[in-house]
């Protein structure tokens, strides 16, 4: 598959930031209001670089019926510039050699993106792995056989730090290259409790963001960061979504992109694959294994990227990443004293335990992993003998 050219290849060389005044004013240019990734390319265009689109900019906007309008501050970008440095991060700006490509060729790529970690991975072929935050015990199993395979092949995992099955497929990609797309600041961990992964990530991989830093995430940034997490990707998988969830807004994201889509079915009793059967009758290609997807990947890597090494050569087993589980003593006793050597339905667990039900199922998977618990057929849980 190869990708038409979009408005981001058309930026002209001399409008590329080379000082750090000129990254200042691209960077106000990026966060003025009403300026979205189009008109901020638009603008490029139009009046050759930054300094001379922010000029103009106040004129623009009283013609598009702003009134008292005024750019983003020297002073606010620059805050900006030294809490980034600060943190850490890198401020990569759309059409330099150190953004992403395969981002820059979509429709409405962000101007910036700020970054910790290794920036080359982005410049790799990814995968993006997606699915439910309350994710199943065979979901986030599925993540991290399908992370673990596609790193063996040469992909990247590209991901949103989520709880369930994002945090599944970062940690079983560790080692071979995993992208964490974050909607708040790239130095803003959301949920609290991957902050161990994020540091993890942020040292053996990549956690980019287009959000300003400092920023606390909130629902309107998520899909925005979802076109993100497609556009780095050459497809997505969707492991386990309902039919109205962020994997599927990704999917959508996907679809407009010209990535590839794939989904991993589930059961017709399960509302977590809803969306996946949806998107499989609709034209989605069925993942069994790491394999299907390398298949699908082949074909839209060319031209793009140099495709790995064939799958049928490295798709090795590899040694499991180690995954963070709670101590014993983080384990609610509300929880705990429901469990015995005989098996117990796991939502007749869930719903007893008197915890919120992501919650119980996230500790439930701890369990599992520390081998305190045994899982039998027919969704039945069991204290292990």
């Amino acid at each position: 598959m190869k990708l038409a050219p979009t408005l981001s290849q058309k930026i002209p060389a001399s409008a590329l930031p080379q000082s750090e005044a000129e990254i200042l004013a691209w960077l106000r240019l990026a966060r003025s209001r009403r300026v979205g990734p189009s008109t901020f390319i638009r603008l490029l265009r139009e009046h050759g670089n930054a300094e001379a689109a922010l000029a103009a900019l106040p004129q623009v906007a009283s013609q598009a019926g702003a009134k008292s309008y005024a750019a983003c501050s020297g002073a606010q970008a620059n805050t900006e510039l030294e809490a980034g440095f600060k943190a850490g991060a890198e401020l990569l700006c759309l059409g330099t050699a150190e953004y992403p490509p395969h981002l820059a060729l979509i429709p409405d790529p962000p101007p910036v993106l700020w970054a910790i970690g290794d920036t080359s991975l982005a410049h790799r072929p990814a995968a993006g792995l997606v699915g439910a935050r309350n994710a199943s015990s065979l979901g986030q199993r599925m993540a991290r056989i399908l992370a673990e395979e596609l790193g063996a092949a040469g992909y990247v995992i590209t991901s949103g730090l989520a709880r369930g099955v994002d945090t599944a497929a970062h940690f079983a990609s560790l080692e071979t290259g995993t992208i964490a797309v974050l909607a708040g600041g790239v130095d803003v961990v959301y949920p609290r409790e991957n902050k161990a992964l994020w540091q993890q990530i942020t040292h053996q991989g990549l956690v980019v963001s287009e959000a300003p830093i400092g920023t606390a995430p909130q629902a309107r940034h998520f899909p925005k960061r979802n076109r993100i997490i497609s556009g780095i990707s050459l497809g997505i998988v969707v492991i386990e979504g309902a039919a109205k969830s962020g994997s599927l807004i990704t999917a959508r994201n996907a679809l407009d992109q010209g990535r590839e889509v794939m989904a991993v079915p589930g059961s017709p009793l399960d509302p977590r694959a809803t969306g996946c059967n949806m998107l499989l009758r609709d034209g989605a290609g069925l993942v069994r294994s790491g394999a299907d997807v390398i298949e699908y990947l082949e074909s839209a890597a060319q031209g793009v990227f140099a495709l790995p090494a064939p799958a049928t050569e490295v798709l090795q087993p590899m040694p499991a990443p180690p995954i963070s589980t709670p101590k014993p003593a983080e384990i609610p006793a509300s929880l705990m004293s429901l469990l015995s050597t005989a098996p117990i339905p796991e939502d007749t667990l869930i719903r007893e335990s008197g915890l919120p039900t992501p919650k119980a199922m996230e500790l439930i998977f701890d369990l599992e992993m520390t081998g305190e618990i045994t899982r039998h057929p027919g969704g039945m849980l069991s204290l292990a003998q």
